[in-house]
């Protein structure tokens, strides 16, 4: 992602939803890896584009909740290399993938809605709990707690926490080494693992 604060709006998801076709689509060894640049991975929904188009917030919501189920289906191996900022939408797409490799000394995962005053949807809750401890899902919905690298390891949230040089680098020499393996046995793990979140997100 390379648009500046990488939010998203229903353009933005149907150009996601090419990709993930590609993905799918591609024959041999797969894996997919996402990231942002300067202080952002992603800030979340474009909120402007939203309160300006409400009638499209229907079929926006629709579509983005299938791209990340889509994502936490796919069959083959994903990573969020998250360079920067990580808020809403953002957090959510991250949590989607299989592994999130953080920079260590700036930037922050949250889910702000709380302090929004919007409820996340029960999809959304569902993605979190499918790939979060409920503990770690709990707190961020009701806090709007930032956390750091460091504290998202600990919270269960990231899985590694490098220097912004080698965050991407990590990323995908660790896709690498997973993205020979079968993509039909991790797509049918997936399912045993995340089915019901997947379908709940109607991917």
């Amino acid at each position: 992602m390379d648009d500046g604060e990488n939010r998203f709006d229903l353009d933005v998801v149907a150009k996601w939803h090419v990709m993930i076709d590609e993905v799918a689509a591609h024959e041999g060894p797969t894996a997919l890896v996402t990231t942002g640049t300067d202080r952002f991975y992603s800030n979340g929904l474009a909120l402007d584009w939203l309160l300006a188009n409400p009638d499209s917030a229907r079929e926006f919501l629709h579509e983005i909740h299938r791209l990340w189920g889509r994502i936490l289906g796919l069959d083959c191996i994903t990573v969020a290399a998250v360079n920067g900022h990580c808020f809403g939408a953002g957090a959510l797409l991250s949590s989607a993938h299989d592994r999130i490799v953080m920079r260590e000394d700036r930037g922050y995962w949250c889910m702000p809605e709380v302090d929004l005053a919007l409820p996340v949807s029960e999809k959304m809750a569902a993605l979190l709990l499918a790939r979060l401890p409920r503990r770690t899902v709990a707190e961020a919905l009701n806090t709007g707690r930032r956390y750091t690298g460091p504290e998202a390891v600990a919270a269960g949230i990231a899985d590694e926490i490098l220097p912004e040089s080698e965050v991407l680098a990590s990323a995908i020499v660790w896709a690498a080494t997973i993205a020979p393996k079968s993509r039909e046995v991790i797509g049918t793990h997936k399912e045993m693992l995340h089915g019901d979140a997947i379908r709940i997100l109607g991917a």
